[in-house]
């Protein structure tokens, strides 16, 4: 039915145009069908982000890496999780993984040994040229020292057991923190990486990365006052440990 011209249909122009939709209306229709979800935007991200999980010595004292292992998974999250002796390889795989795109964003956790190993992962990382976005040490069991870039280094220590902090070294480019976990329950250098707070604690900081998520305060709680020089062992006390 053609509308009258002489009242309000020709004021808003029917009979004189015809009508047309607003380009930024119209541009939002042709996107809309292409665009992405906030779940799928989600996977997306999940998808190339990859976590390598480093067990200690015997891989029988790390398996609560297995546990964070199948949380991320669950996620979406692609993960390889190894004895720590694999570092130098899992790095040249990270590399290479890199270079073609599979991954995006690189992620490593260590226990024990596998904490220790963390450090000179990183710096092989950052010598191919490929960027190290999160690293979390649980307790590990020597004193170690950064270099190479790194965005976020989170030291997760004992401070009254075999755990020691992490320090900046020459060159070291990125934020380090050192966080003593002595008064969370429950924690020991043989549980830590099972205790269901301490994973938490990783598996969020990990979302923080992945998908861009904010960090809860007791991610990265801070240390007792006073704390600062307890847990500083020797490497000779800590080899005791065998882990």
């Amino acid at each position: 039915m053609k509308p009258h011209c002489d009242d309000v249909f020709s004021r808003l122009s029917f009979c004189n145009r015809p009508l047309r939709l607003p380009a930024i209306a119209i541009a939002l229709l042709l996107l809309l069908p292409f665009g992405q979800t906030p779940t799928q935007a989600a996977a997306s991200e999940a998808s190339t982000a990859h976590v390598y999980l480093l067990r200690g010595v015997l891989n029988i004292f790390s398996l609560g890496l297995d546990d964070i292992a199948a949380k991320l998974q669950a996620k979406g999250i692609p993960v390889t999780v190894a004895n720590f002796v694999s570092w130098s390889s899992l790095a040249d795989d990270a590399a290479t993984r890199y270079r073609t795109g599979q991954i995006k964003t690189i992620i490593l956790v260590g226990h024990s040994s596998g904490a220790t190993a963390l450090p000179d992962m990183a710096a092989k990382l950052d010598r191919l040229g490929v960027p190290v976005k999160l690293a979390i040490g649980l307790d590990s069991v020597f004193r170690t020292s950064l270099t190479g870039r790194v965005g976020h280094y989170i030291n997760f220590y004992i401070a009254n057991g075999a755990g020691t902090p992490v320090e900046k070294g020459r060159g070291f480019q990125g934020s380090l923190e050192n966080v003593n976990v002595e008064n969370v329950p429950g924690v020991g250098h043989m549980s830590i990486e099972k205790n269901q707070i301490m994973q938490h604690k990783v598996i969020s900081a990990i979302d923080a990365v992945v998908f861009g998520r904010s960090e809860p305060a007791s991610v990265a709680g801070k240390p007792r006052p006073g704390n600062a020089n307890v847990g500083r062992r020797s490497t000779a006390g800590a080899a005791k440990l065998g882990h």
